[in-house]
């Protein structure tokens, strides 16, 4: 996915600082991140459960002990 601050600086159309929507931006950009930490961790629990010769046959769950947040 691209990265948001790339596309947009913490500028408006006409020059001025906008530190509305250049925190929006940044928190896209930090959720983005942590969507594909956890895709990448789900991957690599799939991976080590076909090296050890299983097959995960559910939905794994995870939940982010710091923010609560809950992946499926």
């Amino acid at each position: 996915m691209p990265n948001w601050s790339d596309y947009y600086s913490s500028r408006n159309a006409e020059g001025y600082h906008d530190p509305t929507a250049s925190g929006a931006f940044d928190r896209m950009d930090k959720e983005q991140a942590e969507d594909d930490k956890v895709h990448k961790l789900i991957s690599t629990l799939k991976n080590i459960a076909e090296l050890a010769g299983y097959t995960i046959t559910n939905r794994i769950e995870l939940k982010n002990r710091k923010t609560g947040k809950t992946y499926k």
